[in-house]
């Protein structure tokens, strides 16, 4: 069934409900059911992404002449961030470098702060996008703080979900800094990044497509759509794979789908608590030691390409894989997956439209995918999604820690 992107959240949830048991089930309870079993928050959030992509493109497009000033001249390119936000940058990183023709990396905001500038890629003038939820922790503002002492030919592009936040606000007190403040609702307000996580990518990727703003309009489409259609079939399936028997998961893939595997992994980590072990990995980078861990209380989850060399490679691990008898079952996440890629137990995951996305463009559905199954993991651990760690030991903003200076 086709979906319309532009419903409003309440339609969206039932028009959901209405084709999904488990989406009747979890959106029939009333609100204070929903916060009480501690899912109102990540459900939504996660539900919600496909209709704030379009919102967060417009706005990224309407930044236009803004960012086309900022990336004049410039000789290279840096995106940062901390954890799910280093992995947004990451994630469109390999394809940005490609159509900027210039030096492009995804550096962490810790390697910043001990680094400094020897960890920025080489090339002056060079612009520093810095990916933020709150924009609030500390080695969001630390490291715009320190490179703007230390790097005066570096321009600075914040990417924030929070206008109210510290890096955000920043912006107007400093020339040099330019704040582009996503939609509201992108602010997750789960413990966990879901929305933050796909609208901070899809507004990063607008860098290298500033010429083709149509393009990119179509993008934010197509990707709603696919999603949209995604979670109307494959609802109840995921939370039946989550329902398994399994204590670790090994996630796959390759070239943006390998940032979104890191993703993906953490996800898994975060709203379990750690109770289910992850590892992320490259397909090819997989033979080399950490395919030992593929024992049988392990899911993998492949994240398959679309291209047909690229993919030639991951087939050929994946019947490795099965030669071996490695692993309880497989969970391809693809279109056109080959019958022969799937074992007994396993669950291929059709997604009818990634290929038309294109090789850099596809991994933010592969994303939502693992966000649906770490959530309903969750709740079979009878864990609370909206705040996982009971004890406190991750948080939402990450604690204040001292900042020292470089030597």
């Amino acid at each position: 069934m086709d979906s319309d992107p532009l419903l409003t959240e309440a339609e969206w949830q039932r028009t959901l409900a209405r084709e999904q048991a488990k989406a009747a089930e979890l959106f029939g309870r009333s609100e204070e059911e929903q916060r009480r079993l501690g899912y109102f928050h990540t459900l939504r959030e996660i539900c919600q992404q496909p209709g704030t992509w379009p919102c967060t493109g417009e706005r990224l497009i309407a930044s236009r002449d803004f960012l086309r000033e900022d990336l004049k001249g410039i000789q290279s390119l840096a995106l940062t961030g901390s954890g799910s936000s280093e992995y947004a940058g990451e994630c469109v990183c390999l394809a940005l470098k490609n159509e900027l023709g210039i030096p492009a990396e995804s550096v962490s905001g810790g390697a910043l702060l001990m680094y400094g500038g020897k960890a920025l890629p080489p090339g002056r003038p060079g612009l520093l996008v810095s990916l933020a939820r709150s924009g609030d922790s500390p080695e969001s503002s630390g490291v715009v703080e320190l490179l703007l002492g230390m790097e005066p030919q570096i321009r600075h592009v914040v990417v924030t979900c929070n206008e109210q936040g510290r890096l955000a606000k920043a912006g107007p007190d400093n020339k040099n800094i330019r704040v582009i403040a996503l939609p509201s609702e992108t602010l997750d307000k789960s413990l966990v990044m879901t929305s933050s996580f796909t609208n901070l990518l899809l507004a990063v990727r607008f860098i290298g497509m500033l010429e083709r703003p149509e393009k990119y309009r179509t993008l934010c489409a197509r990707l709603s759509q696919i999603t949209s259609d995604l979670l109307l079939s494959k609802f109840d399936m995921l939370a039946k794979i989550a329902a398994a028997d399994f204590r670790r998961v090994v996630f796959l893939g390759s070239g943006s789908r390998f940032a979104a595997s890191r993703e993906a992994a953490l996800k898994m980590l975060e709203l379990t608590a750690g109770r289910v072990t992850t590892v992320c990995e490259t397909y090819l980078g997989f033979r080399h030691g950490p395919m030992s861990c593929a024992h049988d209380d392990t899911v993998i989850v492949c994240l398959l390409s679309c291209d047909r060399t690229i993919r030639a490679y991951e087939l050929d691990l994946l019947r490795e894989l099965d030669r071996k008898r490695l692993g309880s079952f497989k969970v391809i996440v693809g279109e056109n997956i080959p019958d022969s890629a799937v074992r007994d137990r396993d669950t291929a995951i059709e997604c009818p439209g990634l290929g038309e996305l294109g090789e850099d463009d596809d991994c933010t559905v592969h994303v939502v995918v693992a966000q649906l199954l770490a959530f309903f993991r969750c709740l079979e651990e009878g864990l609370l999604p909206d705040s996982p760690s009971a004890e406190g030991i991750i948080n939402r903003v990450v604690e204040k820690f001292p900042l020292h200076a470089p030597s």
